[in-house]
């Protein structure tokens, strides 16, 4: 291999682009042509079959990123360590969840959130592994890929931007607006803290789950889409800016608040404890 060829393959751009396309194409690949059809041949009832999909699913997309990065850097895949993953998935959760639950308890303070009941009737578990799997891949590309790979060619600070505008293709989803937009810039910048501040994959997924999984918890909307089951029948009233509208309670200015704070804690403390990478254009990714 001449110098020219390998600078090009392992140029950060070069190498964003492969890890993406690899994981992404033997994702879709044993997915459509292998899991789906093994499991819809064995398991008539898609209720049942899908969650063993979405694990397959789980596992290729792991293992893809895994092996590729293993071969392609030479190095331990350290932002895929089991050490701390109870950890990890714990706190993450419980942030992502607890983050949501803070912005309802204040509108049902306020009499903008009325509880009427709570039943798992109109909740798919099946829809919450499609979550699963779309949190994944988003976090996987996006923080374990994109984020990784630019923070240690341009450093911390450019990377933040770099993640943040990565995030507006959630523009694309149902009623979303110019207060979605300032929101998803906001969630770009947390997200992209929580893997730079732990340097692993899985706070920012379990945050990614918890999140999901609280807006329709409470019977909101989840990212505009109002077909994703809701557990607990309420009533919302109030201005949009606070109850967040048709897109949800994500979208409400307490959720940015809080939301807000969550990423410049961890910006505070990355930088108090030297996690905050500078531009070394020479650095290798």
């Amino acid at each position: 291999m001449t110098a020219s060829i390998k600078k090009a393959l392992y140029f950060p751009i070069t190498k964003i682009i492969i890890g993406i396309s690899v994981c992404f194409s033997l994702f879709v690949g044993v997915q459509n042509f292998i899991s789906k059809p093994f499991f819809y041949s064995i398991i008539p009832d898609r209720n049942i079959a899908d969650p063993f999909i979405h694990l397959v699913s789980v596992i290729v997309l792991l293992l893809g990123y895994y092996c590729l990065f293993r071969l392609y850097d030479k190095r331990k895949i350290t932002e895929l360590s089991l050490k701390h993953l109870p950890k990890d998935m714990l706190r993450g959760f419980t942030l992502g969840f607890l983050t949501i639950s803070l912005s309802v308890s204040i509108l049902y303070f306020l009499e903008y959130y009325q509880f009427l009941g709570i039943t798992t009737a109109h909740y798919s578990f099946r829809l919450f592994g499609l979550l699963f799997v779309a949190a994944l891949i988003e976090d996987l590309f996006f923080r374990g890929i994109i984020v990784r790979v630019c923070e240690n060619w341009l450093g911390t600070n450019t990377t933040l931007i770099i993640g943040m505008l990565f995030e507006t293709d959630h523009m694309l989803n149902p009623n979303a607006n110019l207060v979605s937009l300032f929101n998803i810039l906001i969630w770009g910048f947390t997200m992209s803290m929580l893997f730079v501040y732990t340097k692993r994959i899985w706070p920012p997924f379990f945050f990614h789950l918890g999140w999901n999984f609280a807006q329709p918890f409470y019977g909101s909307n989840l990212t505009g889409l109002n077909d994703m089951g809701t557990i607990i029948q309420s009533k919302w009233s109030g201005p949009e800016i606070i109850t967040g509208g048709a897109v949800g309670i994500e979208d409400s200015i307490f959720t940015s608040i809080f939301l807000s704070l969550i990423g410049i804690i961890l910006y505070v403390l990355a930088k108090r404890e030297g996690k905050i990478i500078k531009r070394k254009i020479s650095r290798k990714a």
